[in-house]
């Protein structure tokens, strides 16, 4: 794949810029972004990551292989009307908005290879959890080439499309949750006594651990948590507690509704 233009300059663009970048997934000269009307925005991005950047000229669109689409979901109409007339035939389409299905792409583009994917911010360190789907004209040389980009960014799974409202809620969104996990124990143990230096390197390196119980040992959830847990122990009264506030339900109703808006936000599109 020899040139990428990104659509958008917000924080998903300069996420997936960053873990293609620092991946050498691409050549960054090869990488071009362009946004609305924010110059200065682009040039910022420029300079960090040695891009190149469109303004006003747009000549780069004709010869693009790969577009990628990360706009607001509440743009995308009026940006594919923008961009449409300036694509080749053979231009194909990655879009990182959450909530606009490829159908509603094809209306807007035509026709042409399309994926539709969610990644998270963690892209940015090449630590992301993407789900992708694709229509049906992608070839198999263009679906290992987008597998390629997005797994230079993080781990990819291929989905069916209406699974990634699901993937949209749960890793897209999913460092945000992890954060204010973060911050509500952050919250708590300083409020007993710890420093907040001190508590924060228990809390990164506890998380840290336990994601690496998880993918090195290849054990359940449950009989890791069971393997923490004594009987009458500190481990059983403070799960004790999660359990009396319903932890699990407060978790799938944060799942459940991070959905409802993505689907919300596609048909709105």
């Amino acid at each position: 794949m020899e040139t990428v233009v990104f659509v958008g300059a917000g924080s998903m663009a300069e996420a997936v810029i960053a873990g293609i970048v620092e991946q050498g997934a691409i050549e960054p000269h090869n990488v071009y972004v362009m946004n609305k009307s924010d110059d200065e925005r682009l040039f910022s991005l420029q300079q960090k990551y040695g891009i190149s950047i469109v303004c006003k000229e747009r000549k780069i669109m004709r010869t693009a292989d790969l577009i990628v689409l990360a706009t607001k979901p509440k743009d995308i109409h009026q940006v594919m009307a923008d961009i449409h007339p300036l694509l080749s035939d053979d231009a194909a389409i990655l879009s990182v908005i959450a909530g606009v299905s490829i159908a509603t792409m094809e209306e807007g583009l035509g026709k042409r290879p399309i994926a539709r994917s969610m990644p998270n911010t963690s892209a940015t360190i090449g630590k992301s959890a993407t789900g992708v789907a694709m229509n049906s004209t992608v070839d198999e040389t263009m679906r290992q080439h987008v597998l390629r980009l997005l797994g230079a960014i993080g781990l990819v799974k291929e989905v069916e499309e209406d699974d990634l409202h699901t993937v949209t809620a749960l890793s897209g969104s999913g460092p945000a949750y992890v954060y204010y996990l973060a911050e509500a124990l952050e919250e708590a143990a300083t409020s007993k006594g710890l420093s907040p230096d001190v508590a924060r390197s228990l809390i990164i390196q506890t998380l840290e651990g336990a994601a690496a119980m998880l993918k090195q040992t290849g054990i359940e959830p449950a009989e890791l948590r069971e393997n923490v847990t004594s009987p009458n122990g500190t481990t059983a009264a403070g799960l004790q507690a999660l359990e009396e506030r319903s932890f699990k339900a407060i978790i799938g109703e944060c799942i459940e509704k991070a959905a409802a808006r993505s689907r919300e936000l596609g048909a709105q599109s």
